[in-house]
């Protein structure tokens, strides 16, 4: 967006009108008179981009990255008795690690921000037999399953 308007002061300085540049640049004739009056009264500086306007984020790009690299980790290497990280517990590192404080739910927010999502993990009995559920598979449940007929078409009444 800066560099139209760099392209746009360019052009009010050959002395092109606003509705001309507007049109060069495919922006509103509105956009093209704001930035001609920024132009004109500030210079080159005038079109400079502004801040975003809005409280500014408590965790900086940085500090995210950092986040990212805890979580990457594991909660057993950050000293959880289980792999498992929960909103709680990743609001229990940000509060540790940098001393901001986030509910649970602001910090789905963030999780969202960078394409994390909620990944469950599957339930499995303590007392599991791996050997006898695939002995089961592969031998009884064959003789279990139905088996499809071959197809014949229903019977048309005469």
């Amino acid at each position: 967006m800066e560099r139209r308007r760099h392209k746009a002061a360019a052009l009010f300085a050959r002395g092109l009108t606003v509705s001309q540049v507007a049109r060069r640049l495919a922006v509103s004739v509105s956009t093209a008179s704001v930035w001609r009056k920024a132009y004109k009264e500030h210079g080159l500086a005038g079109l400079a981009p502004k801040p975003v306007p809005g409280r500014p984020k408590k965790l900086a790009l940085k500090l995210r990255e950092r986040l990212w690299e805890i979580l990457l980790a594991g909660a057993l290497a950050y000293g959880f008795p289980n792999d498992l990280w929960t909103l709680k517990r990743i609001a229990a590192v940000i509060r540790r690690e940098f001393g901001v404080r986030y509910h649970p739910g602001h910090v789905w927010k963030i999780l969202c921000a960078a394409n994390w999502s909620c990944q469950v993990p599957e339930r499995r009995a303590i007392q599991r037999n791996e050997e006898a559920i695939a002995h089961w598979k592969r031998y009884k449940w064959p003789h279990i399953k139905k088996v499809p007929r071959t197809w014949r078409p229903p019977c048309v009444p005469r």
